[in-house]
């Protein structure tokens, strides 16, 4: 019997990229219930593929003994396009199927990091300036035009 397709999701870190992976379901059943890979194999292994500009590179082959897991692929190049496929394989079972390539762009800074330094920035700004005014008009510096008529007083 043939390992299925693993089901394969990619996000976009700082120059990396975060996959997650979910085993192929089995059609093996035990008392009605159906049997996940790792309920059969107790471990398996997976291969990454990354496919860039200039080619495909295999990743060392790692093992699992979850059904979901994820691993990150770092050291990427900032703002390039990068693929990648997963192939689950068992000590038993050489024959499997790969997963559909999936494609994202690593990022250089993360774009939502952006927006949050941004909004930082000008309260940070906002909160020195009011500091620094309020310092000049306690020295002194900033004095109110005249003082309020007695009639308001």
């Amino acid at each position: 019997a043939c390992l299925g397709p693993p089901e394969v999701n990619i996000s976009s870190c700082l120059n990396c990229i975060n996959v997650t992976i979910k085993l192929p379901t089995s059609h093996f059943r035990e008392n009605g219930k159906l049997l996940s890979l790792i309920d059969i194999y107790k471990e398996l292994d997976y291969d990454i593929t990354l496919k860039t500009l200039d080619g495909e590179h295999k990743r060392p082959r790692e093992r699992t003994t979850k059904e979901i897991f994820n691993t990150v692929i770092e050291e990427l190049y900032p703002n390039r396009n990068y693929c990648v496929s997963v192939m689950v394989t068992a000590s038993l079972n050489k024959h499997s199927i790969p997963s559909a390539w999936k494609c994202i762009t690593a990022d250089s800074v993360a774009q939502q990091d952006y927006h949050t330094v941004a909004i930082a920035g000008a309260i940070c700004f906002s909160l020195m300036l009011a500091g620094a005014l309020k310092c000049m008009h306690a020295g002194g510096y900033i004095r109110q035009k005249k003082s309020l008529p007695r009639t308001l007083v």
